[in-house]
């Protein structure tokens, strides 16, 4: 079915009658192009809609697209799609998700996905189609490492040509066709690892209401709702099937809690209904309990699906995806020897339910704790069903508030482990191995409040300053105190190797560092950002300040493309501190305002950009530009953008530069090109003194306002109409009053590399085209020209802007799409001409 000319209505029609003819394909289904449904074939017969309360029959949800497009972003529209509905709250997902152009068709598994849609700190109102969007890109770059590493697609994608045999089998096999649901024969829904955390949500809202718990008491104790789910769904004739499950449901009643008290007798509390189980029983006669044995496992497994998400962050109750598990234990034995699980103790001190420490051998010197029972019990449950760790070696503790305590003198360490740690021997043989919580407190947007509220917090608040905003630095902080001379190897963010708010840290944990890798943020569990992960291993044992560490770098499929180096900027001097010598508050008019120049880091380079007024930012910080310091205001914008912000640079440092950019005027020419393209200047805001063309050059139909960048780049510098521009201060050194040092010599005309050259010639093309279209009388576009647009102002009259206020980030107008596309090409070049000299000159370091 390859048909290259029609319409995409005409393709969602034709795959569904040549393929899926048997299915309802009729449903309108939010903004998702495709769905597919069971047919019922009687009206006398229940559906599960009927049973359920809400729809459970979709096989498929499908992104459609008339012409060949990427696989990966086709599904990742889909999912931003179904994320920003929220569809799957409202209805039951499908068991696969897929998509289709006029070529191919390819179907991914509804539980490969599931996961992104419960991720922290994540924009779903974003537009779905846009592909230039942050979340976009993270959603492709998750989706892609899926369908690199978990799916075989070999089996799953599909030509219509040449694979239509297989397709209509895989359809014919997964799609099983629906008979009519008789409610005598099929009166329950099965519960499977792609619903059940949509069931949970709908459980939620009818049954936890009535069970008479305080649950806002409970969760401080630790107890989340998910657990009563767990109990409810593992059961079988309303009794738990689990026994190591922490909550258990008993017919008509919960039991909690359960432990051995001071005096050895076994204790529990007791959880009851408040309406006599009414709401619980309606509930559960919609579903099959408890699911098939084979998903047993995984939902167990999965519980920290089930927790609220602040509990979630605080805990760090995430997975480590496998590949990064099994990455780590080849460095580990990297550094300390094939033999290394033999040699060494093993303590994972924030082990959630344990996945870190699969593919280990040696349970015998394997420990693992946790902060919640509940992940205790899941371990244990897993322990009895194969997993390679010993029962009395599973414990809860708090590693941020409890004491190092044996349990034969009434702690909760193992004696066994106690013994180690107590040992300055066997101590350096000791792992600490972990992948601790990464959530911090900040007086920003996404800080979680009481992160700075533990015992280890307080202890070593000295020791940490502001890095006790980090979970993960007070983990650092107490192995490194209390468990001296102990390796530890962990998963963490990179902050505390280059971040200022570290120092005081970095001067009391000394440690050498032996190897590591890193890898971007978004392939972790629940992680979002675009920022490094890093698995490092350091030897406690040895006291070394830390000054600078190489990792290598692994892409999203676990494939190693580099090497990155970390510094530490301790009594560095940074590039803010060497832009602020050219400040200096104009008395009259001024260029333009250099706005965001308070972070020396690519993390701070979106605040980064010029403004017409001081005036126009609610916050203002920044420096004003002048004739005077325009220069140096180009060299710093450019610096801080020609390179773009990744995930691998996020915490390099901008520096106070060298002495060699002074005598290379190319240089100061090129980043002076770049940043008249690149600048907010509007004429809306204030006059525009930005327009580097002269009226002749680009058909102007009247005068400019003002000539002060012809004139500058000319290098005729008078006083001729622009005594504001060029006050007589500016150009005397304000210590000796003596001329200024100026860097251009007066009278002589600037003169511009080949690539410099390019983009001028590229934006005077543009110029030339909005003075040509908005120039003449087009309907309502003749009230909209302006003579002294900027280029800010020239994409606004062409690319428009919504109802929302926001410029469009596309045009109709094919000229000036053509046009803004070449300018922006001729800049890449010129920035990648530039970007050598960035490092040459000090501004980074490599």
């Amino acid at each position: 079915m390859k048909h290259p000319h029609i319409l995409e209505e005409e393709i969602k029609n034709k795959v569904a009658q040549n393929y899926f003819d048997k299915f309802d394909c009729t449903k309108i289904l939010g903004k998702i192009d495709f769905a597919v449904k069971m047919k019922r074939k009687s009206s006398n017969l229940l559906s599960l809609e009927d049973l359920t309360g809400f729809n459970a029959e979709y096989l498929l949800w499908a992104e459609a697209k008339q012409k060949s497009t990427d696989i990966v972003a086709m599904l990742t529209q889909l999912v931003l799609t179904i994320g920003k509905a929220r569809t799957f709250e409202e209805i039951m997902p499908p068991p696969f998700l897929g998509c289709y152009d006029n070529e191919k068709i390819a179907f991914v598994p509804y539980s490969e996905i599931q996961h992104i849609f419960y991720q922290n700190d994540f924009n779903w109102k974003i537009t779905p189609s846009d592909h230039e969007t942050k979340e976009f890109k993270l959603v492709y770059a998750q989706i892609k490492k899926i369908i690199d590493n978990d799916i075989p697609w070999n089996t799953y994608l599909f030509d219509f040509v040449s694979d239509e045999k297989e397709l209509k089998k895989f359809i014919r096999d997964n799609f099983v066709v629906n008979k009519g649901i008789n409610p005598l024969a099929i009166n329950k829904l099965q519960i499977d690892k792609n619903n059940f955390i949509i069931i949970y949500n709908k459980w939620l809202q009818s049954v936890k209401p009535s069970i008479a718990v305080n649950w806002d008491a409970a969760k401080k104790a630790g107890i989340i709702d998910g657990d009563f789910y767990l109990a409810d769904l593992l059961s079988s004739e309303n009794a738990s099937i689990k026994d190591n499950l922490f909550v258990l449901l008993h017919s008509n009643f919960y039991e909690i809690d359960r432990k051995i008290n001071e005096t050895g007798l076994f204790t529990s509390s007791r959880a009851d209904f408040s309406d006599n189980q009414k709401a619980h029983n309606q509930f559960w006669a919609r579903y099959q309990r408890p699911p098939h044995e084979e998903y047993w496992d995984y939902i167990v497994n999965r519980r920290d699906l089930l927790m609220p998400q602040d509990v979630r962050e605080r805990k760090g109750s995430f997975f480590t995806p496998q590949i990064w598990v099994e990455l780590s234990q080849r460095y580990l034995a990297d550094v300390l020897g094939k033999d290394w699980q033999d040699e060494y103790y093993v303590w994972d001190c924030a082990a959630g339910t344990g996945n870190l420490l699969a593919g280990l051998t040696n349970k015998y010197k394997i420990w693992a704790s946790t902060l919640d029972k509940a992940d205790v019990d899941a371990m244990h449950d897993r322990i009895d069903n194969g997993a390679n760790l010993l029962h009395d070696h599973v414990f809860q503790f708090d590693f941020l508030n409890d004491e190092f305590l044996p349990k034969s003198k009434g702690g909760k360490l193992p004696d066994t482990l106690f013994d180690i740690i107590e040992s300055e021997k066997r101590r350096k043989s000791l792992l600490i191995y972990i992948n601790p919580p990464y959530v911090e407190v900040s007086s920003i947007a996404g800080g979680k409040k009481g992160v700075n509220q533990s015992k280890i917090h307080d202890k070593y608040a000295r020791e940490l300053g502001t890095a006790g905003r980090e979970l993960f630095a007070q983990f650092f902080i107490r192995i490194y105190k209390e468990i001296p001379n102990s390796k530890l190897a962990a998963f963490s963010k990179m902050k505390h190797i280059s971040g200022s708010a570290f120092e005081k840290f970095r001067n009391h944990f000394l440690s050498e560092y032996k190897k590591g890798f890193i890898s971007i943020a978004n392939v972790f569990d629940n992680v979002s950002g675009d920022f490094p992960i890093g698995f490092l291993i350091w030897d406690m044992n040895n006291e070394k300040k830390i000054e600078k560490i190489e990792c290598d770098v692994f892409n999203a499929n676990g494939k190693k493309t580099g090497m990155k180096n970390f510094y530490v900027y301790e009594n560095a001097n940074y590039i803010n501190k060497w832009i602020s010598k050219y400040n200096k508050k104009p008395s009259g008019e001024y260029l333009g305002f250099l706005a965001g120049t308070n972070g020396n880091g690519f993390q701070n380079n979106r605040t980064i950009y010029i403004i017409n007024k001081r005036e126009q930012m609610p916050n203002p910080r920044g420096i004003y530009i002048t004739i005077n310091n325009l220069i140096e205001s180009s060299i710093y914008l450019t610096v801080r953008k020609v390179i773009p912000a990744t995930w691998l640079n996020d915490r390099d440092q901008f520096l106070f530069p060298n002495k060699k950019w002074e005598a290379d005027t190319e240089f100061h020419n090129d980043c002076l090109t770049y940043t008249i393209f690149n600048n907010n200047i509007s004429s809306s805001s204030g006059v525009n003194h930005w327009i580097p063309f002269s009226e002749t050059e680009v058909n102007a139909r009247t005068t400019y306002a003002s000539h002060t960048l012809i004139t500058f780049l000319s290098g005729k510098i008078t006083k001729n109409g622009y005594a504001d521009l060029f006050d007589p201060d500016y150009l005397l050194d304000a210590k000796n009053k003596k001329p200024a040092k100026m860097n251009w010599k007066k009278g002589e005309k600037r003169e511009f590399s080949p690539e410099a050259t390019a983009v001028f010639d590229a934006g005077r093309e543009l110029w030339k085209y909005y003075h040509g279209i908005a120039g003449q009388a087009r309907n309502d576009r003749e009230r909209l020209y302006n003579v002294n647009a900027s280029l800010y102002d020239i994409r606004e009259h062409f690319q428009e802007r919504n109802d929302k206020g926001k410029m469009n980030n596309t045009s109709t107008d094919a000229q000036y799409t053509e046009l803004i596309g070449n300018l922006r090409k001729e800049l890449n070049a010129l920035a990648q001409k530039i970007e050598p000299k960035v490092y040459e000159y000090g501004f980074l370091i490599n």
